[in-house]
């Protein structure tokens, strides 16, 4: 009984070891990508990217990412419409650095049926995400946009473009909890689009790019010009914090 009471004992004491060196071995596991590309003047290593789930098909050659969209994808949840949309295709890269910048030039001369799309995310779970996009409607015009996901209740807002546009550059930035998204039609002039909070994206995060045809199309979208840069959406400099 007595040696049985010490080895219960000694096995109490090597518990928490083994927690720590789990720990450590998962963090020297992760590979954040942010930090890799800034070191790397922010360059982004397309092929280090993951999919959240994978297009009809899709090429990377050198610093483009071509996706083919399926039919009937799509990314919305609940508002106003009533369904759950969840099924839409997600190359993302990961981070925990709190401060940083994410652009990408994207070109959707394809897009030709409703709400065919193409544009930035960042996909954390079902219920919680953030995108920003063209969506074509018809001849005439298209939806320049985002949407917000928090708790699983999605909101959209938008702006009509004329439908003769057929590329946008796109700028995601972090502050934290607090995102920012903004397009361009040159890559060097941005403007803002939204500035929101995500519940759910505090700590480590996934971001990065998606394409979509929620009803019986097929597209391919053109992603070029990826780079990560120091934050580009810099502190209030008015009211300071309560």
């Amino acid at each position: 009984m007595k040696a049985k009471l010490l080895a219960l004992i000694g096995f109490g004491f090597m518990l928490p070891a083994y927690g720590q060196q789990c720990k450590k071995e998962m963090t020297m596991d992760f590979v954040d990508n942010v930090k890799v590309a800034l070191a790397d003047s922010g360059h982004i290593d397309l092929n280090s990217l993951q999919w959240t789930r994978k297009p009809a098909k899709c090429e990377i050659k050198d610093d483009t990412i071509r996706i083919t969209t399926a039919p009937k994808t799509d990314l919305w949840q609940r508002t106003y419409y009533h369904f759950q949309n969840d099924n839409a295709p997600v190359l993302q890269m990961k981070t925990r650095e709190k401060f940083f910048s994410f652009v990408v030039k994207t070109d959707f001369t394809e897009s030709h049926h409703r709400f065919d799309q193409c544009g930035i995310v960042m996909y954390l779970d079902s219920e919680n995400w953030l995108k920003g996009s063209v969506e074509y409607e018809n001849e005439k015009f298209q939806h320049l946009g985002s949407v917000a996901t928090n708790k699983g209740y999605s909101d959209w807002a938008t702006t009509a473009i004329p439908a003769d546009v057929k590329t946008m550059w796109y700028r995601f930035s972090r502050r934290e909890d607090d995102y920012c998204i903004e397009c361009s039609t040159d890559g060097e002039k941005f403007s803002q689009m939204r500035i929101c909070h995500m519940y759910a994206g505090a700590d480590e995060i996934s971001f990065g790019i998606y394409a979509c045809s929620p009803e019986e199309s097929s597209f391919t979208a053109v992603f070029s010009d990826m780079r990560i840069t120091e934050c580009a959406w810099k502190a209030h400099d008015g009211q300071q914090p309560d």
